[in-house]
């Protein structure tokens, strides 16, 4: 990663205008597929069933949530998977690979010890050989259905019936069900996977299904593969965006920026990096208005986000664990939240008066919104005090 030349400096209005372009929020960069707007974002977060569609009908040109039904459950072009920073996401099919040897196996295997102690810890009887045996069983149970919920699997195999009690002593204390810590185990595993929700597409009650094998890939080429595809949708961004977005350490960081020869630029937070052949200005686009959902990817693509999102507005953007609400964008900037009342609304507030010309946009990205919910009515999992306000 080291070059004689001088360092290129980006600005912030840099950033803001290869932001709209490759997140493909501008309208004339709207894709024309699901398949398309999940490449350019690398991933699309799936931890609140109904960011995932928003997040890409959003970026869609016909915003349609049949559109992700049929790459998720009947093309299968997209897999749901638990990967970076432990979080939820959806993953072109042919990613799925590197993205589960460069950040899920490492998860999965978190997730496995996490739950043989306390299930050693909380329960009576169990130990690695008792889990290995309900999970030997659980698969079986759903290879003979093809299809189940983790109610319908716990009434086939008695042993995820049990409870582990979580959080004791505390407040929330509470008893979970032994079979939905085992299948969310070998969700991450990659042994079963999520099918079509027996009621909305944003219903958090999905059934499961055996999965296919993946492909092995070797861990630091994988890291290396997701640095430089993160970096092309991304960049430039610093080290500490990169650590953060994807939930590795310091040392795998580094290793797999100097893998992709990332190139080294000069932020106004400091020290970046954008991908080799990416150091050329990208050309601006039309000014855009967004209204991005809970969670979205490019609310949630970098760790330091000053360039986009005025410090002093994160109290109310974010939740306390660092969950960030719907947001509303004009030309690269984060500069008002919205939120769907319970009359199926879409209402907005700006931080500011953005002018005539946002205003405008942004009224018509509320209709575009309203125009393909219809009837649906979509509840955010973390809301946010900004988000509370504009409900009531």
């Amino acid at each position: 990663m080291t070059d004689a030349r001088p360092t290129l400096r980006i600005s912030a209005a840099q950033r803001r205008a290869r932001l709209g372009r490759r997140h493909l929020l501008a309208p004339s960069t709207r894709a024309a597929t699901v398949e398309e707007v999940t490449g350019a974002l690398v991933a699309l977060h799936a931890t609140d069933p109904a960011t995932v569609y928003l997040s890409a009908c959003a970026r869609l040109r016909e915003p349609r949530a049949a559109e992700l039904d049929r790459a998720l459950y009947e093309d299968r072009t997209l897999e749901r998977m638990l990967c970076m920073r432990r979080t939820m996401f959806v993953v072109p099919a042919g990613l799925a690979p590197t993205v589960y040897a460069g950040a899920g196996r490492a998860i999965a295997v978190r997730e496995r010890a996490t739950l043989l102690k306390h299930l050693r810890e909380r329960a009576e009887g169990w130990d690695e050989e008792r889990l290995a045996a309900a999970e030997r069983e659980a698969l079986a149970a759903l290879a003979a259905r093809g299809e189940a919920t983790t109610a319908e699997l716990s009434a086939a195999v008695p042993a995820l019936r049990e409870t582990i009690l979580m959080s004791p002593g505390k407040r929330y204390e509470a008893r979970q069900s032994v079979g939905s810590r085992l299948v969310r185990l070998l969700a991450a595993d990659g042994r079963v996977r999520r099918c079509r929700p027996r009621a909305t597409w944003n219903s958090n009650t999905f059934p499961w299904a055996p999965a296919r094998p993946l492909p092995e890939v070797p861990e630091r080429a994988a890291k290396a593969e997701l640095a430089g595809r993160w970096l092309r949708a991304f960049g430039p961004a610093t080290e500490a965006d990169l650590k953060w977005w994807t939930g590795w350490t310091v040392t795998d960081t580094r290793r797999a920026l100097a893998d992709v020869a990332a190139v080294p630029v000069e932020l106004a937070e400091g020290p970046g990096f954008v991908a080799e052949g990416d150091e050329e200005p990208v050309a601006g686009c039309e000014p855009w208005a967004a209204l991005l959902p809970s969670l979205d990817p490019t609310a949630m693509g970098w760790r330091q986000r000053d360039w986009y999102l005025d410090p002093e507005r994160v109290p109310l953007l974010f939740d306390g664990t660092g969950n960030i609400g719907p947001t509303v964008w004009w030309n690269g900037r984060i500069v008002g939240a919205w939120t769907q009342r319970a009359d199926g609304e879409v209402v907005w507030r700006l931080f500011a008066d953005e002018g005539r010309e946002a205003r405008s946009a942004l009224e018509a990205e509320a209709a575009r919104l309203s125009g393909w919910l219809g009837e649906t009515r979509i509840t955010t999992r973390f809301p946010t005090k900004l988000e509370r306000e504009l409900a009531r």
